[in-house]
């Protein structure tokens, strides 16, 4: 591998993962604030605080990586225009060094993207999962002052009479809207939290589950004993399918041996392949638009990283709208991407390039 690659790579690598760390720190500052109530009303610690703040900021971080990586390499190569070492790279032949370079750093990008889609989020979502279940059910035994209603996740309020010396809770009322085709309210005379050493289940005894649709209808089931996990009510709904808890080796698996290739599973593994691709395309773009040194002044002098943030933008809200799926918007950055680089690499006139 010649030494002008290798300069090449580090430089592009390091402003992208500089720049993905400064991210992320963020991204979990913020993640730690939104989720502050699990200190000021569930009762729990500074370190349950910064551990659900790690484990809510994968999916955030795959939503960015794709963008550092393409502004890191926006910067590095303006850097390298800057000191007109992007000039003497073509002007003596090493532009087969910078596509190298560039092409490393899009392979690594890659790797590191479907790390974070098909493995690293799915663990972080079952992490994320037990830990809130372990947080909900601390709560509800130990936590919930008698007679005050608690919110313990969006759309789950709580209610208990008092509780006794043994742990036992009188008098259990939970009011979860979380789904807006039913409402479920649950009231039992007593209430007892349990563990298996994996789930924590919440043993309602003599009591109701009232189920209200939006249309006013009405349904209630009396029961004189009824077990609900307690990792029913400490996520959302959104977030309760097992799937965005599996990893996408796993669900090849399934797929394969015994449920079939249905078409949520397919959907899911087409929006994690997409993390790929769209690395692949924003590194393609911005070489193509930063990689050749030109002798224009530009008269508005837009910072380039602003464009990076604008094209991803428009990536996203394509790829969310179209009916072709996820990766349209990656596929449209690697097509316009390489219209680019052909036009500047393509031989022209020599008083045409001399002027470009």
């Amino acid at each position: 591998m010649k030494r002008l690659t290798t300069y090449l790579a580090r430089m592009f690598i390091a402003d992208a993962m500089i720049l993905f760390a400064v991210v992320c720190f963020l991204l979990w500052l913020v993640n730690c604030l939104r989720s502050f109530d699990v200190i000021s009303v569930k009762g729990q610690g500074l370190l349950t605080l910064a551990l659900q703040g790690v484990l809510t900021l994968p999916p955030l971080a795959i939503s960015f990586f794709y963008v550092c990586i393409g502004i890191g390499l926006a910067r590095a190569l303006q850097t390298l225009q800057a000191n007109r070492e992007l000039h003497i790279i073509h002007s003596s032949g090493g532009l087969r060094s910078l596509w190298g370079a560039t092409t490393m750093v899009a392979g690594i990008g890659v790797v590191g993207v479907l790390l974070l889609s098909n493995f690293i989020e799915p663990f972080a979502n079952r992490q994320l999962n037990q830990l809130n279940a372990s947080v909900a059910a601390d709560l509800v035994s130990s936590t919930l002052k008698p007679q005050k209603f608690t919110q313990v996740t969006p759309g789950v309020v709580m209610l208990i009479g008092g509780r006794a010396a043994d742990g036992e809770i009188t008098e259990f009322f939970a009011d979860d809207r979380r789904d807006p085709k039913t409402r479920r309210t649950y009231v039992a005379k007593t209430a007892r939290v349990s563990s298996d050493g994996t789930n924590y289940v919440l043993e309602l005894r003599d009591g109701s589950l009232q189920n209200t649709e939006p249309s006013g209808r009405f349904s209630e089931i009396t029961f004189a004993r009824y077990d609900v996990g307690v990792d029913q009510f400490s996520q959302s709904i959104a977030e309760s399918d097992p799937m965005y808890r599996t990893d996408s080796l796993t669900l090849i698996v399934q797929a394969l041996s015994q449920d079939g290739w249905t078409g949520p599973v397919v959907e899911l593994l087409s929006n994690r392949a997409a993390e790929g691709l769209r690395v692949i395309g924003i590194c393609i773009l911005v070489l193509g638009m930063t990689g050749f040194p030109s002798g224009r002044r530009s008269r508005l002098n837009i910072p380039f990283e602003a464009v990076v943030l604008l094209i991803a933008f428009s990536e996203r809200g394509l790829s969310a709208y179209s009916p072709m799926g996820a990766a349209t918007g990656a596929l449209m950055m690697i097509g316009v991407g390489a219209i680019v680089l052909a036009y500047k690499i393509w031989p022209r006139p020599i008083m045409e390039a001399a002027t470009a």
